[in-house]
């Protein structure tokens, strides 16, 4: 075991998989000298070559449209878009040309396609860069949705996402990108669609995802302090999604709390409640709850992000009501 950060887990999954297979190549504005924004493709243009890494213009439809075309050729691209807000400007081609072609083809033609992105807040960038954008790609038929909240998940997801025949959008979050975390030697390889209970509790589910996984788990130390033993769950992906592990919990615990950094009106916690509702009503012993940001853009000014974020003082809450 070695201790690696967030942000280096990408790096090395990415390599992991370009060692692997010659066909997987990286598109992405600045992911080869300059080693990404977020320095999470470091080494990878010295490694691989500048016929592997390849920097692109500032134009996310440009990115995306040459890594489908990629893709349909029989490589198997990475794409970045630097920040996921911007999935604002090519979202044409990701919902209506990229998560279709499979379907439109008659499965003549996949796309083994993963986009990365930088998403969620935190890191006071604003409104416009701050997003967690992972509801937009959820309710695209075509499209799987995958968002790790560990360096060692960071490299086994990857290595799943790129590994798949259809197209993968990969969700860094941002905030998580200095933390560090155990990665074991050798090659890591997850599946997509498999939750993890990362804390067992008899009392209450916490299921969360990405940033708001550490945050639950801080939220579950301040509930046992109180005598409440919280189960936490990371979905680790949305789509596809493990209600087989989140229903054995909520079974056990008869409570349930979604906690998830995106704006309350319909996200993925509300998706979550309602398959909870329509399948488990008879092992809750009370209302489900949610914990999210507000309907409002992020804020900028550190008091006010940090009030809009989900906190461990507010998970931590919405646990206690669920058991009142």
């Amino acid at each position: 075991m070695a201790e690696m950060t967030y942000r280096d887990a990408v790096a090395a999954g990415i390599a992991q998989e370009m060692a692997r297979d010659d066909s997987v190549v990286l598109f992405g504005e600045d992911v080869g000298a300059a080693g990404g924004v977020f320095k999470a493709t470091v080494g990878l243009l010295e490694k691989f070559g500048p016929t592997r890494v390849v920097d692109t213009p500032i134009s996310e439809q440009a990115i995306l449209g040459a890594a489908m075309g990629a893709a349909m050729t029989g490589m198997r691209p990475i794409a970045e878009v630097m920040f996921s807000d911007f999935f604002a400007v090519c979202w044409d081609i990701v919902a209506n040309e990229i998560a279709k072609t499979r379907y439109m083809t008659n499965g003549q033609v996949s796309l083994p396609l993963v986009i990365r992105s930088g998403n969620g807040g935190g890191s006071r960038f604003g409104a416009q860069h701050s997003q967690s954008i992972e509801n937009w790609a959820m309710a695209v038929p075509g499209l799987k949705v995958v968002a790790p909240s560990t360096p060692r998940d960071v490299i086994g997801l990857l290595a799943a996402a790129v590994r798949d025949p259809d197209p993968v959008l990969f969700f860094e979050h941002k905030s998580l990108y200095a933390t560090k975390g155990e990665v074991g030697q050798g090659e890591i390889c997850d599946e997509l669609g498999r939750a993890v209970v990362v804390r067992e509790g008899d009392d209450v589910t916490i299921v969360a995802l990405a940033q708001m996984v550490p945050r639950a788990l801080h939220a579950a130390e301040e509930l046992a302090r109180d005598g409440i033993e919280a189960a936490v769950v990371d979905l680790r992906s949305l789509v596809p999604l493990d209600m087989t592990t989140v229903a054995a919990s909520v079974r056990a615990t008869g409570h349930l709390v979604t906690v998830e950094e995106n704006p309350r009106l319909c996200g993925w916690g509300a998706e979550l409640s309602s398959i909870v509702a329509e399948e488990l009503l008879f092992d809750l012993d009370g209302p489900v709850v949610r914990v999210t940001t507000p309907h409002v853009p992020l804020p900028a000014a550190d008091a006010l992000e940090d009030a809009a974020l989900p906190s461990p003082e507010r998970i931590a809450d919405g646990a206690r009501r669920a058991l009142a």
